[in-house]
């Protein structure tokens, strides 16, 4: 039965096929075909939007429309059959606990990270404790994998680079949807990532979430905490 709901819309006389948007749809909605991007089927698409910033030429947008609901089990299958490992959602095998492991072995438990390649209903998003972590902050951090990321499920992105509003909204549709546990953030000392809190925390709010964040701040150096700042001695005239 059809429904109105958001879903893409391609406008043909912008778009030139480059195919930026296809790896940011993490359905597998996107293709090129006869040298334009097209919404391969409607149940495919979620209509959330994370290709809309790859697009250089503005040629996606979300519209309302009267289709087909959204079909989770028809992406699963899309994937699989499709094969691409780059954005299909996957458990990878179980890391050693916390004091076990080698201190060079990850403890990276699933694929994607980037979060605007997860779709909101990934399973290993369920009842989760998420990293939501700033890029730079992973290469920062010499003890990420030993102390951040054991037991958590990481969400990567840039507050900077990234599409703000777009972070916002799939991180609500994933606060809606997947019953996070706790949530903790991790960000550079920086000005500019600073915009992570404030996304978390409007997702929080549009998804009528109460979850407290936690925040940790990396230095530049890859110590934790904001740095202290020695007093100046007084200027002598």
């Amino acid at each position: 039965m059809k429904i109105l709901r958001d879903i893409i819309e391609i406008d043909e006389q912008k778009c030139d096929g480059c195919g930026l948007c296809i790896p940011s749809c993490a359905e597998g909605a996107l293709a090129i075909v006869d040298g334009k991007a097209r919404v391969i089927r409607d149940p495919l698409c979620d209509g959330l939007g994370a290709c809309i910033g790859a697009c250089p030429q503005g040629a996606l947008r979300i519209v309302k429309k009267e289709t087909l609901p959204f079909d989770e089990a028809a992406v699963h299958a899309h994937l699989h059959t499709r094969g691409c490992p780059s954005a299909q959602a996957s458990l990878l095998a179980a890391p050693s606990p916390k004091g076990d492991r080698l201190p060079m072995e990850s403890a990276l438990s699933h694929w994607p990270i980037q979060l605007r390649l997860i779709p909101p209903t990934a399973p290993f998003l369920k009842d989760a404790h998420l990293l939501i972590l700033a890029d730079c902050a992973a290469v920062a951090d010499p003890a990420l994998h030993q102390d951040l990321l054991p037991g958590k499920v990481v969400l990567m992105t840039c507050p900077k680079l990234d599409n703000g509003e777009e972070a916002v909204e799939r991180l609500a549709a994933i606060f809606r949807h997947s019953g996070v546990q706790a949530l903790t953030t991790v960000m550079m000392e920086v000005p500019c990532c600073g915009g992570l809190s404030r996304i978390v925390k409007e997702a929080l709010k549009r998804a009528e979430n109460t979850l407290d964040a936690q925040e940790v701040i990396i230095q530049r150096t890859g110590k934790r905490g904001r740095p202290t700042i020695a007093p100046q001695p007084p200027r002598l005239c």
